[in-house]
């Protein structure tokens, strides 16, 4: 049964992995035995800290800096890739940004921005690397949704425009690229525990209070949560699953919610 999860010397190239959700399933990955590709564009320094902080747990790491809109960036970061560390056998489009506007005050050229990282990137980076993996007939491809793929929220118009168009690009891609046994699916995750949100995740903290009330499992996820399911659809256990969007949320998309009186 193991044997159906091993990914030990596949290298997985993981968008977006310096920090954050894309560091804990680098993390995942690494530790199950691939070979990390981490990418980042803010800068070479934070790529490297990355790397450094992923082999100080023993991980096989290197890092690549370019920008997943830049199609031609793009098709050098995969040839140089794929000639210094070998065929990319696994993918998870991680990179995204959200800004928080409400859409009535939003600039054009700022919902263009989200769209571009957060649904355009995928496309293009899923592009590029999938055509190795249809001249080997073999290929995991992730990409990173959202609850927003399913729910509006406000202020998060653009975010979730992209993120409902990742979720139809996904099935998209498995429609016409799963005859090649290569498996396109998806993870959304719900809210974790990140640096990002630890301001907010205090006791009286209304955001904090709505999303515990709000979640079933009454409880933030942790980074680290996201490991088993980018594990599975990255192994041999999913090669059956394709075009499919895997919720790791605690169960906040199965409920309404419930009454502020209600235990």
């Amino acid at each position: 049964m193991t044997n159906l999860f091993d990914i030990k010397g596949k290298i997985a190239l993981i968008t977006g992995s310096t920090h954050g959700l894309g560091m804990a399933m680098a993390k995942g990955l690494g530790e199950a035995g691939a070979t990390i590709v981490v990418n980042g564009n803010s800068s070479q320094q934070k790529i490297d800290a990355a790397v450094a902080e992923l082999k100080k747990e023993g991980i096989n790491a290197v890092g690549y800096k370019f920008n997943v809109t830049d199609e031609k960036e793009v098709i050098d970061a995969i040839k140089k890739i794929e000639t210094e560390v070998g065929p990319i056998a696994i993918l998870i489009n991680n990179a995204g940004i959200i800004k928080r506007i409400p859409l009535i005050e939003m600039e054009v050229a700022d919902f263009k921005e989200v769209i571009d990282i957060d649904l355009v990137s995928p496309f293009i980076v899923s592009k590029h690397v999938a055509k190795g993996m249809i001249e080997r007939r073999q290929g995991k491809i992730i990409n990173i949704c959202s609850m927003m793929s399913e729910l509006g929220r406000n202020t998060v118009g653009a975010y979730a425009a992209a993120k409902g168009g990742l979720k139809m690009l996904t099935k998209n891609m498995a429609t016409e690229w799963a005859k090649y046994n290569v498996q396109i699916n998806g993870i959304g995750p719900g809210y974790f525990a990140t640096e990002q949100t630890k301001p907010i995740r205090v006791d009286g903290h209304p955001f904090n209070d709505f999303i515990i009330s709000r979640t079933p499992a009454a409880k933030w996820g942790d980074p680290g949560d996201l490991a088993g399911a980018a594990i599975f659809l990255s192994s041999k256990a999913s090669d059956f699953v394709n075009g499919h969007i895997l919720y790791v949320d605690g169960g906040i998309l199965a409920t309404i919610g419930k009454p502020s009186n209600e235990e």
